[in-house]
């Protein structure tokens, strides 16, 4: 009788440079089952504190193994000097996930060759990387979207998730230790939420084939976080997750989205179908939504939801342009026709004019027209009230800053 074969897909993390390494590390801390995990680093002593199961250390008569100072001309040397070892320890994968921290030297310069090596090896490459706090200068900054453009190029799907956004859901009390904690948490999310899909046994099963269908040569990706208890808790995670602090931009147009739903073994099916709901309606109307629901007793009554969107056309997700004017009055009654009638408005999310923000202050002049009487000229009105009568302009500003 033949042995029996292994067919569990074989899941890769690898961690290069200093942010990289740091949020593998916090996904070991928490436990993520079913992967592997690689350390790649130019920096020796960092890799000396990490527990990952494979550590490479690269560029060591490059830098000795005193790291790449920041420049990621030396990241990438690094990284080509060893690309035979990079290459062994990823073969056999079936997915590899490149996560660092972006703007800085081994990250930003040698993510890109790792995925280059994964993808020549067959295996579906999905990037998740951070950019970089406003507060680490414009040298990074300028260093971290060469690397993500750079890193677009060589994956098949990349995920980037803003620093600065962290700041909009943190206290003002944070310290910086915690505001980087949060960014590792956030990788940690993007990498869960597919793995769990895959490698947990779920109340809706997903396998590998299914998050391939979404994520290969996806290009650019979004991904949404949401969490909520008690009443309708599944729908209000849901809205979270599409309206999160952490999207850059619209999921409205995606057509590929991957949906993952956490809870504890008292989550009905019922509570799973309103979460799908929502999401498809805010996708584009012929997107693959893919979900999978996990039963993780751990949660309690917590329904945390996950949203990866991919496959927008060109290759870039709609911009989102976010008020800073935040408006606590309820919008007007002619704000009904505004709305389309097959999306909700959800933040900025399933609202035309997230698609189109340039039109959303074009009407200003163009609503108070339509009212029975308005002796004020319409060049005027933006001067004096550029937010209290336009109902397109209220149906922009995200739930989570009114």
């Amino acid at each position: 009788m033949a042995a029996p074969q292994n067919y569990l897909a074989v899941i890769k993390v690898v961690g290069i440079g200093g942010g990289g390494v740091n949020a593998i590390n916090r996904m070991i801390e928490v436990g993520l089952k079913g992967v592997e995990f690689i350390a790649i680093n130019t920096d020796a002593q960092a890799l000396l504190m990490s527990d990952a199961d494979v550590k490479l250390d690269v560029g060591r008569e490059l830098t000795r193994g005193l790291g790449a100072g920041a420049n990621p001309e030396v990241g990438r040397k690094a990284a080509e000097d060893h690309r035979e070892e990079i290459e062994e320890v990823l073969k056999g994968a079936d997915m590899v996930f490149v996560t660092a921290g972006e703007g800085g030297g081994t990250g930003t310069g040698g993510a890109p060759v790792v995925a280059n090596i994964a993808r020549s090896l067959g295996a579906l490459t999905i990037g998740v990387v951070t950019r970089p706090f406003t507060f680490e200068g414009r040298r990074r900054a300028n260093q971290a979207e060469d690397g993500i453009a750079g890193l677009r190029e060589e994956v098949d799907t990349l995920i980037v998730i803003p620093n600065d956004r962290l700041l909009s859901i943190s206290d003002r009390q944070v310290s910086v230790l915690d505001a980087f904690r949060s960014a590792d948490q956030v990788l940690l999310s993007g990498v869960q939420g597919i793995t769990d899909l895959i490698t947990t046994p779920g109340l809706i099963n997903l396998d590998f084939a299914d998050v391939k269908s979404v994520m290969s040569e996806a290009g650019s990706a979004l991904m949404g976080i949401g969490s909520a208890r008690g009443e309708d808790r599944a729908k209000a995670a849901a809205v979270m997750a599409i309206s999160s602090p952490l999207l850059e931009a619209s999921i409205d147009g995606a057509r590929g989205v991957l949906l993952s739903i956490s809870g504890g073994s008292d989550l009905g099916l019922f509570e799973i179908n309103e979460s799908a709901q929502l999401v498809s309606e805010a996708a584009h109307p012929e997107a693959n939504i893919i979900f999978g629901a996990v039963i993780d007793d751990a949660l309690g009554d917590e329904v945390r939801v996950t949203v990866i969107a991919a496959g927008f056309d060109g290759g870039q997700p709609p911009a989102i342009v976010r008020d800073p004017v935040v408006k606590a009055s309820p919008a007007p009654a002619p704000a009904a026709p505004e709305r389309p009638a097959t999306r909700p408005s959800y933040g900025s999310i399933g609202s035309v004019t997230a698609r189109s923000d340039g039109e959303s202050h074009s009407r200003h002049s163009d609503s108070p027209a339509t009212t029975t009487a308005s002796p004020v000229p319409p060049q005027v009105q933006p001067v004096r009230q550029p937010y209290v009568e336009s109902p397109a302009e209220e149906l922009d500003v995200p739930d989570f800053l009114k």
